[in-house]
């Protein structure tokens, strides 16, 4: 069958940035979508996305449909024709759905049937509709219209090219009449672009100072960059998503390095790059010490005849927002953090739960108790925690809220507090995300996992728990981060302790009632998804779960030893065979004797597995001692041979009570030796 290539882009007022990609991608998939639900063959498949375009290119579209055939059943044959042969009502309308006279339906098997032949539809006809399916569905929480239109998108159109080939696809589409004209860069080629055919169209725009593919940007705007920079002796802040938001707002690209005063650098150099990254997309330049050089780079969508004064405009622009960062840095420091703390008292945190001040005083007390737990500073975790919040009240962090925490850091600096505390006033919010850094000091650890504790049983505690995706106060990531915290940073700690002590520091603000099992279930249930991440089956974490160990560092460590466990040969036969114990001894109602009493052995088997149990027992005390669960598990699978000779030899549940009870007694002990690592039971 003949095929050509399609093009179809819809011309716009400028796009939201951030979207641009999600868009451009989501045009595509309907796209594709629509000529897979059509029958329609096809090639390659390109998006194309800039500032004023969404454009898809489709390499090889069939001209039209296959034809087809379709076959409808209708109602069995005995019921559709009377004893006179004359059609019933239900084969009269089996005909009439099928749009025949009767005599034309096939009668000759079981059930009236209609084949009915249906041609294919030329593409050039069908393409109208898969466009406009695909742009109505695209991801727009807000549409908008413009002028008098009727029509709403996520900005105003300007045109629409549809080319089949050669041929101009006849339609209307969003107030914009399909044609073979694009448009150019809006100050270099504020003119028209013709296109003949679709395979002309990224030269034709390149040609008219528009680099239409969103990649090929992104890629010479990355480059140019590191040029610049090293350049500069430095190297580019270049985030991901901003280097994603600058491709998004330019179709022609040119980096320019521009400049600022030095006595900016005064100022916490984050604040500097969060107003330079954030308000002005620019890219800030840092020494080979991490520090930031006074200059920044500009990406511009002109290539301007006189440069020097792109950069001056800029330079212009962003020193406003670096004398405001100035202003808010040097009133802060005024006076000391601590006094921040009174205005604190006056800014709620829960209504139910009190104030910022009161929340700061018991992360305070917390993080203390944490700290001498983990072998830390208790006096300078107390006194982290109580300056923990004071940041959250100053003109700098009222002004950047993502400087909570590290202008909390320099200004505790300022006031000459210890390192450590003044580091902990940062590193209270980390992890901040997925994979993200973790507290480098003992003090900033407690005072983290103070934090993200108080916040969850309070928020337990007032009954405002997280359903399906509605989270307001990030209790998944607060219990996350706990985990974190504790697990990578090798800190052993009794997680229903530090429970305990967090709810008695709420009095009667909260409902205490059955709280601590609800916290704790909370956080170790935030465990599964990060093992099923990791590749780790379900079945481990369940198996360790079963035996609730409260030091999430130890879940760990069992977590590790039993996934290693599994790779064992003997893995599978003796978690069937502690599955097999579990049931008998589950389902006996007397009582397990409190020792195994040789006795009462009547089979060499019974004495083989009394006697590998001994010996195991004495070799995992010492392990179980060190918490070394891998080495426990490892010795513990040599049992796998006695254990199978027992259950050839000898009937567990023998007529003797006395008997059937000692047998009991001796697989609870191997299974007691098992439970103290992990419920290997569940792994079958």
């Amino acid at each position: 069958m003949s095929a050509r290539d399609f093009l179809v882009e819809l011309g716009t007022e400028e796009l939201p940035p951030k979207a641009l990609n999600t868009l451009a991608n989501a045009f595509r998939d309907g796209i594709t979508r629509g000529l897979k639900a059509a029958g329609l063959s096809h090639g390659q498949v390109k998006v194309y996305a800039a500032p004023r375009r969404l454009a898809v290119w489709i390499g090889q579209l069939a001209e039209r449909q296959d034809d087809r055939s379709q076959a409808l059943d209708g109602p069995p044959v005995q019921a559709a024709f009377d004893d006179s042969g004359e059609p019933t009502k239900a084969a009269l309308g089996f005909a009439r759905k099928c749009g025949v006279d009767i005599s034309e339906i096939d009668r000759s098997g079981a059930k009236l049937r209609f084949e009915q032949h249906i041609p294919g539809q030329a593409t050039l006809s069908l393409l109208p509709d898969i466009v406009e399916e695909s742009l109505s569905t695209l991801p727009v929480p807000k549409r908008m219209r413009w002028g008098a239109c009727k029509e709403e998108f996520v900005r105003p159109t300007q045109w629409l090219v549809m080319l089949f080939g050669d041929d101009v696809v006849d339609c209307t589409i969003l107030a914009q009449t399909a044609g073979r004209v694009s448009r150019g860069h809006r100050f270099h080629h504020n003119r028209d672009v013709v296109l003949n055919q679709p395979g002309d169209y990224v030269e034709a725009l390149r040609q008219a100072y528009v680099l239409v593919d969103f990649a090929e940007r992104r890629t010479l705007i990355e480059k140019r960059i590191h040029e610049l920079a090293a350049e500069q002796q430095g190297t580019a802040i270049m985030p991901a998503s901003l280097l994603d938001e600058v491709t998004a707002l330019v179709e022609w690209p040119v980096p320019l390095v521009c400049s600022f005063e030095e006595h900016f650098l005064d100022v916490p150099q984050e604040a500097l790059i969060i107003t330079m990254q954030d308000n002005q997309k620019y890219f800030c330049l840092l020494d080979s010490n991490g520090a930031l050089l006074p200059r920044f780079i500009t990406v511009a969508n002109i290539e301007s005849k006189d440069p020097a004064q792109v950069v001056s405009g800029n330079e212009k622009v962003v020193r406003p927002r670096l004398t405001d960062a100035e202003f808010f840095y040097l009133q802060d420091q005024k006076q000391p953090l601590e006094a921040f703390n009174e205005r604190l008292k006056h800014v709620v945190f829960q209504a139910q739960l009190g104030s910022v001040y009161d929340k700061a005083m018991r992360v305070s007390k917390l993080a203390g108790f944490i700290a001498e737990k983990i072998g830390g500073n208790a006096a300078h975790a107390a006194r982290a925690g109580l300056l923990s919040k004071c940041d959250l009240a100053t003109e700098m962090v009222g002004e950047f809220p993502e400087m909570q925490g590290i202008a909390g850091l320099y200004y505790a600096q300022n006031d000459g507090e210890e390192g450590d505390i003044a580091i902990a006033l940062n590193e209270q919010y980390m992890p901040r995300g997925a994979g993200a850094e973790l507290p480098t000091t003992l003090t900033g650890a407690a005072v983290a996992v103070a934090d993200k504790l108080d916040t969850l049983v309070g928020i337990f505690g007032i009954g405002m728990l997280p359903t399906g995706s509605k989270d307001p106060y990030a209790l998944r990531r607060a219990a996350l981060g706990i985990l974190r915290v504790l697990i990578e940073k090798q800190l052993d700690v009794d997680l229903a302790e530090l429970v305990s002590k967090a709810i008695a520091q709420f009095a009667d603000k909260i409902d205490s009632q059955g709280l601590a099992e609800k916290v704790q279930d909370f956080i170790f249930d935030r465990l599964r998804a990060r093992y099923e991440d990791a590749g780790i089956d379900v079945a481990v974490y369940q198996a360790v779960r079963a035996v609730h160990p409260m030091s999430p560092l130890d879940f760990d460590q069992r977590v590790q030893a039993v996934q290693a466990f599994r790779a064992l040969p003997e893995a599978q036969a003796l978690a069937a065979v502690n599955k097999r114990v579990s049931n008998l001894l589950g389902k006996d109602g007397y009582s397990q004797a409190e020792a195994v009493q040789a006795r009462y052995f009547d089979s060499p088997s019974e004495f083989a597995l009394y006697a590998a149990l001994k010996q195991a027992q004495q070799a995992v005390t010492p392990l179980a001692a060190n918490r070394q669960y891998t080495d426990i598990l490892t010795r513990l699978a040599s049992l796998h041979e006695p254990v199978d000779a027992f259950f050839v030899a000898v009937m567990v549940n023998a007529d003797d009570a006395d008997v059937r009870a000692n047998r009991h007694a001796l697989l609870a002990h191997l299974r007691g030796l098992f439970l103290g690592v992990a419920d290997i039971s569940v792994l079958d």
